[in-house]
């Protein structure tokens, strides 16, 4: 632990990382009375967040509860003891759940960080007491990227399949209006407002500014920290804490910052807030926390190497890997190619697993899954059947009428023209079942006998062996129109085709131990003053589990505005927060 008596500058907030944790922390920070820096150890903000849904888990959200969907974190916090389990952590989902409204209020009344509610977006374990349908879930508002000028080009831009045209963001609502878009007069004005205002932004920018999902947030943080002149320091690390008197056991008083050939050392009077996007591509840490064998792919951004725990841990701190399940939070996730040597990944998340006509195998040709689960139970459930049998990859099934009517990964709905696709590798097509088993080399007997069996289930309604479609999420992701399940099929028009999944993560569940203002502990279970985490540097609520749509967004933000809070000596903020859902409570 380096001691320093010269110092180069003086901050009160020294944060690292700009992701949607750590530029909230210094959002609020700044908006609370302290002086804070920000320093990201890429050249663009918003870290994995860019790429995300966007989506915020708050339950008893003010937003959902004016469009009149009525919710309460008392039901929630029924919720997550059952889906948790046992007490551990049970103080910081309360203190979650409690201050949650009031923190997404925070944000939405004093800064450009707004939401939208979702309305009907069900939990993702409706069998549990406590479940909701409606009211959890919250959207950033898209925004208008213009706004930003140059620095627009400063986000980190979507993943390219969640493009169009090579640069055009659309929102979930968009899809079913650009694909009818010759459908009736409103999908095509719609459609040619986006495709015009797209044409418009590429005379000046690199992609389309009307931004939305995980990019609007991002893009939103980084307004208002522009508008209040933090100053955000990019390709600058931070490489070392820095205690009081150099003691192993004094506060965090400062840190040792690298700015290209630039060392700066960085005197703090409040804290330094670990907010680096947890530790994803740290081989060490995959292999301490995640399942074996370890998986290969990630949805997290290349430069989340787990600074922000390697340099608790070398402060002493305590990083929780205990009762995580698998470490992470997961998705299927199937390989993209397009020239030379460029790979891409497409989570499937929610657009093709639960639609009727697609089963998910192993290397048996077995289901293993109801497949219109949660991206993070699917992978799971692969887990556990690759104990068993090879199921790394899993293989959606379908057939090409499948395709046509809602895609399947990159593949979008409409595509009859399979050919360039299988070209690339993406998918496999046959004109046969047991030719497509033998092609992707899975068992053609055990194939042959899980489509007919699944057939069977398409025609009564009822899946006997995974109950797809029985659950309000099944039918929230399936389609309505089709009798008598939505989420169910016959697999039966050749060519039938394949695609290979893997799991992968979409955020680190295992991380740095913290109090309930998002201090760090050492060892001893005791807070390293000084010190903060937040986001997925720290260890998450959830414990490996995933309760609902935003599971990792949400107590980002609420736990970045404790921190801010806690650093400005404003942490009866959260007292404020509990009195509030009491009254609530009694007013019922």
């Amino acid at each position: 632990m380096a001691q320093v008596t010269a110092w180069d500058a003086e901050v009160d907030l020294l944060v690292a990382g700009a992701g949607p944790g750590g530029m909230a922390a210094a959002l609020v920070g700044a908006l609370e009375g302290l002086e804070v820096m920000v320093c990201e150890k890429s050249g663009q903000i918003g870290g994995t967040a860019s790429t995300s849904a966007g989506t915020l888990w708050i339950p008893g959200n003010t937003q959902s509860r004016r469009a009149g969907y009525d919710d309460s974190p008392e039901q929630a916090e029924i919720y997550m003891d059952r889906l948790v389990g046992g007490t551990k952590g049970r103080d910081l989902r309360s203190v979650y759940l409690e201050t949650g409204p009031a923190a997404i209020d925070y944000y939405d009344t004093r800064t450009d960080v707004q939401f939208l509610p979702c309305g009907r977006h069900p939990d993702y374990q409706q069998n549990m007491a406590g479940a909701a349908v409606t009211g959890r879930a919250i959207v950033p508002k898209p925004f208008d990227g213009r706004l930003l000028g140059e620095d627009f080009r400063l986000v980190r831009p979507p993943i390219g399949e969640f493009m169009i045209f090579g640069g055009m963001m659309v929102g979930k609502d968009d899809i079913p209006r650009l694909i009818g878009r010759f459908k009736s007069a409103a999908n095509f004005t719609h459609s040619a407002k986006l495709f015009l205002r797209y044409l418009s932004d590429r005379l000046t920018y690199p992609r389309g500014t009307r931004i939305t999902m995980g990019n609007a947030l991002v893009a939103r943080l980084f307004y208002s920290l522009r508008k209040r002149k933090v100053p955000i320091r990019l390709d600058t690390a931070i490489r070392e804490l820095v205690r009081e008197d150099g003691r192993q056991d004094g506060r965090v008083v400062g840190a040792v910052v690298e700015s290209g050939d630039r060392t700066l050392r960085v005197r703090t009077r409040k804290g330094v807030v670990l907010a680096t996007g947890g530790f994803a591509h740290n081989r060490a840490f995959r292999q301490a926390f995640m399942p074996q064998p370890v998986p290969v792919h990630s949805l997290a951004c290349e430069t989340d190497t787990g600074d922000g725990l390697t340099l608790a841990q070398a402060a002493g701190a305590r990083i929780d890997g205990d009762q995580h399940r698998g470490g992470a939070f997961w998705t299927p996730v199937s390989v993209t190619r397009r020239t030379g040597n460029w790979r891409g990944l497409f989570p499937h998340l929610a657009l093709d697993r639960a639609k009727p006509g697609l089963i998910a195998v192993n290397a048996a040709g077995r289901r293993f899954v109801n497949e219109g689960a949660s991206y993070h139970d699917f992978v799971e459930a692969m887990f556990d059947s690759h104990k068993l049998v090879p199921t790394m990859p899993a293989w959606l099934i379908c057939d090409s009428a499948f395709v046509a009517k809602y895609g399947l990964g990159v593949v979008h709905p409409g595509t009859r023209n399979l050919a360039p696709h299988e070209k690339s590798g993406y998918l496999t097509t046959a004109p046969t079942l047991e030719e497509l088993a033998r092609k992707i080399g899975v068992d053609p007997a055990g194939l042959a006998d899980s489509v007919r069996r699944h057939n069977g289930f398409a025609r009564t309604g009822s899946d006997l062996d995974f109950g797809k479609g029985d659950s309000e999420l099944n039918r929230f992701n399936g389609d309505p129109e089709n009798k008598p399940n939505p989420c169910l099929k016959p697999i039966e028009a050749a060519p039938f085709v394949a695609v290979a999944v893997w799991p992968a993560e979409i955020a680190c569940s295992a991380g740095l131990a913290t109090d309930a203002d998002g201090q760090v502990l050492g060892e001893s279970g005791d807070p390293i003053q000084g010190l903060y985490a937040c986001g997925n540097d720290m260890a998450s609520i959830m414990a490996g589990t995933y309760p609902g749509p935003g599971t990792t967004l949400g107590p980002a933000l609420v736990f970045a505005y404790r921190v801010a809070m806690h650093a400005a000596g404003k942490s009866d903020a959260a007292g404020k927060a509990m009195a509030g859902r009491e009254e609530r409570a009694a007013a019922r």
